[in-house]
């Protein structure tokens, strides 16, 4: 009677959490300094404020990139199931 083991996943060493984190801090630094614009940053960047719009926009990558890792984990192979089937 064979017991099924739990499979292992990648947690925190998933390279699209550490994306995730990165994009995150960078989106939320940028979505601050866009938040306090003045008038006048804003008008060297053609009316548009490209912080903030940067920001908002790194945030939802983070959060799609976190969605990925959450829903899809990778699954680290066992090194023993790899050894048993080499012996059969």
């Amino acid at each position: 009677m064979a017991t099924e083991t739990p499979k292992r996943t990648a947690g925190a060493f998933d390279i699209r959490l550490i994306i995730a984190v990165l994009f995150f801090l960078y989106g939320l630094v940028l979505t601050v300094l866009g938040a306090t614009a003045s008038a006048e940053d804003v008008a060297k960047a053609a009316g548009m404020n490209i912080n903030l719009w940067s920001g908002l926009g790194m945030l939802v990558f983070a959060v799609a990139f976190a969605l990925w890792v959450r829903l899809r984990p990778l699954i680290v192979p066992d090194g023993s199931t790899e050894e048993s089937a080499a012996e059969h």
